[in-house]
This record gives C-alpha cells, sequence and structure tokens, in this order.
C-alpha cells in the first residue's frame, strides 16, 4: 500500500478519536493520538506547579519533555518521564488544561516536529485541531468532523460515567463550549476547517455509517 496520512480535525466530542482508531484499523495503518500528546505535556505542567498558561513556565520544560507515544497489545500507551500516564490524561482536570497548554506556540512546535517525524516515515491517521491546516498541510486526505455541541456533550458525559466519573451535563457543556472557544481562538495555529477538507457532521450517523463515507471518499479518490 502506498504512503498515506488521513488528518482528522474538528471539536472536541465530535468522535474524530474513535474514528480515527477505526480508520487505522480498517486500513491496517498507524493511529497517532495528538490529543494524547498534549494531554501528556499538560500533566507535566501540573507535576511541576506550573500555570498551563504560563508559557515562559511551560517553555522550560517542553524542550526536554521525556514524552513517548506507544502501542502495547494494540492500544495506544502514553508515556511520561518513563511512566504511564495513560489513564492519568483522561481524567477530567486534565482536559482543560490541555485545552490551555496547546494554545501555547512553543508546546505546538514541539509537539508538530514529532508529529511531523512520525508521519513522513510511516503511513498513519492523526487527529486533532489543526492537523490538515497546520501540521500535515499537505496530506492527501482531510475531513473535518463536527458535531452539535449538545450532542458531544451527552457523549463526553457518557465515555465519563463508564470511567466512574459523574460529571454534570450543564457543567459540562460549559467547558466543551469553553474550549470551543479557546480552540478557535487562539493566536497560533487555531481550529480551523481546511479549505481542502471535506466536511462530516456526525451528530445524527453512527460510527460505522461515519467510517463508510470516509473510506468511500479515499477509494474514489
Amino acid at each position: 500500500m502506498k504512503h498515506m496520512n488521513i488528518a482528522l480535525d474538528g471539536p472536541s466530542g465530535s468522535g474524530k478519536s474513535t474514528i480515527a482508531k477505526e480508520l487505522s484499523k480498517k486500513l491496517d495503518i498507524l493511529y497517532l493520538d495528538t490529543g494524547a500528546m498534549y494531554r501528556a505535556v499538560a500533566c507535566k505542567a501540573i507535576s511541576l506547579g506550573i500555570d498551563t498558561l504560563d508559557e515562559k513556565g511551560v517553555s522550560s520544560f517542553i524542550d526536554d519533555i521525556d514524552l513517548k507515544i506507544e502501542y502495547l497489545g494494540g492500544t495506544q500507551h502514553a508515556f511520561l518521564d518513563g511512566k504511564d500516564v495513560s489513564s492519568r490524561i483522561r481524567e477530567p482536570e486534565v482536559s482543560m488544561a490541555a485545552s490551555n497548554i496547546s494554545s501555547l506556540k512553543c508546546v505546538r512546535l514541539k509537539m508538530v516536529a514529532m508529529q511531523r517525524d512520525i508521519a513522513k516515515s510511516m503511513s498513519c491517521v492523526l487527529d486533532g485541531r489543526d492537523i490538515g491546516s497546520f501540521v500535515l498541510p499537505d496530506a492527501e486526505y482531510k475531513f473535518y468532523i463536527t458535531a452539535d455541541a449538545k450532542v458531544r456533550t451527552l457523549r463526553r458525559q457518557k465515555e465519563l460515567k463508564e470511567k466512574g466519573f459523574d460529571v454534570d451535563f450543564d457543567q459540562l457543556l460549559r467547558e466543551i463550549e469553553q474550549r470551543d472557544y479557546n480552540d478557535k481562538h487562539r493566536d497560533f495555529a487555531p481550529l480551523v476547517q481546511a479549505k481542502d477538507a471535506v466536511l462530516i457532521d456526525t451528530s445524527e450517523m453512527t460510527v460505522e455509517q461515519v467510517i463508510d463515507k470516509i473510506l468511500s471518499f479515499i477509494e474514489r479518490k
């Protein structure tokens, strides 16, 4: 199979991570969870007591951060300073911290360099906020995955409940709307639909329907 990179962008809770994982399985290529990378950086800042909006503070460790993304038993794991933080990075506290820290230019430049190196070396599916517009502007396949904010909130609430976190719907909706605002209005590489990206609204679609639509487009192209 030829080398290919698939970029999936969109707001939090749109389903792009689930879709990216399934796509990678269908196509037998790597899935790189870029969000996990930013969450791990946020964990590092929290552990050091550094405000996740303090660029000077974050820049003090970002260049030398010991962060590795590995697949073990078919599951992606994030290792920070040699410790598996895969569960920690999914906690609610880290979600907003990751949104904050991903707005910092020093963080994005470091993560983007890592992501580009991986994408250059192998075929992969990447999901995030600026994959098609900034990280991999020359990616052959680009999709913008979105959904209604309330639908995304219900999905996220269900996901958190399954992990043992009892989160109020209205509070979670406010957080998701705030993340949307932060992602779309950050100064550096904001969330935006790339001009050549295919728009897919997943509000009333199943994962299987979205996968079929994406695969159909890839096959036609």
